[in-house]
């Protein structure tokens, strides 16, 4: 009769699941932190309201209030419903910066101008970042997934993927601006919007897509948040355990004295 051999690994269906699993806490992890559909929405809306309604009026006022009181409906719909207000927020503070440049220079044009200067920004700053060791993504999604700094010295591969992650960020946005800055000087009002507004979700959704296979790829992240909690809960019941030994022993020794 032939003796059952140890296994070097999870058997193939439980790794699988695995996988699944990890899978599952990625995409729920990047839906979070970069608001789904609902957070495109309110991302594309202001700007497309202002190119349309610029492209047939030529009115740099009605478009632009137009822009800024669309954004604010949507942080207030947010604010009754009581989701996040992070995404719907900073699309009103980047919609007001771009009308108060706009409505200060006379040029519809630079109503896009605090937006690409912020979107270049923040190209170079996933590229810095991880040149530091310390990629952006990382830093973004980090408390999304209760592993905080961990990866940064417990989990090389995670880090490995984070870096990997915000390569990809860096890249597509600053592609994106080489497209929008010369569009910048030579296009007009118009269209400058319309690419604009082409370039604002095929993008992104090619960098969540990438991050999706870094990370799905990546170990699982380490729960410092569950880490923590044990660590208390072990440290109560080390109270616990020296308090009820400290009653114990004088009454042992009582006994012993009789």
């Amino acid at each position: 009769m032939r003796t059952a051999e140890p296994s070097d690994g999870p058997a193939p269906g439980a790794q699988a699941s695995q996988d699944g699993d990890s899978r599952a806490v990625t995409e729920a992890a990047l839906f979070e932190a970069f608001g789904g559909v609902r957070g495109m929405v309110e991302t594309v809306l202001p700007g497309l309201l202002f190119v349309a309604i610029f492209t047939v009026n030529k009115d740099l006022k009605s478009s632009a209030l137009a822009a800024l009181a669309v954004s604010l409906v949507l942080a207030v719909v947010r604010l009754a419903r009581k989701d996040t207000l992070k995404h719907a927020l900073s699309g009103v503070f980047g919609v007001a910066f771009g009308v108060v440049f706009a409505m200060m220079t006379g040029n519809a044009k630079d109503f896009y101008l605090p937006g690409m200067v912020y979107t270049l920004g923040l190209a170079l700053a996933y590229m810095v970042t991880t040149v530091a060791g310390v990629p952006l993504i990382g830093l973004i999604l980090g408390p999304v997934f209760k592993e905080n700094l961990s990866w940064r010295t417990r989990n090389p591969g995670r880090k490995a993927a984070y870096a990997k992650a915000s390569w990809a960020w860096g890249l597509i946005l600053f592609a994106k601006c080489a497209i929008l800055f010369p569009l910048y000087w030579w296009a007009d009002t118009t269209q400058l919007g319309w690419v604009l507004i082409a370039l604002k979700i095929p993008p992104f959704l090619l960098a969540v897509y990438l991050t999706w296979v870094f990370l799905a790829k990546a170990p699982p992240p380490i729960d410092v948040f569950a880490e923590m909690e044990a660590a208390e809960e072990a440290e109560k019941a080390e109270r616990a355990e020296r308090a009820a030994t400290g009653r114990r022993a004088p009454s042992d020794g009582g006994r012993h004295r009789r």
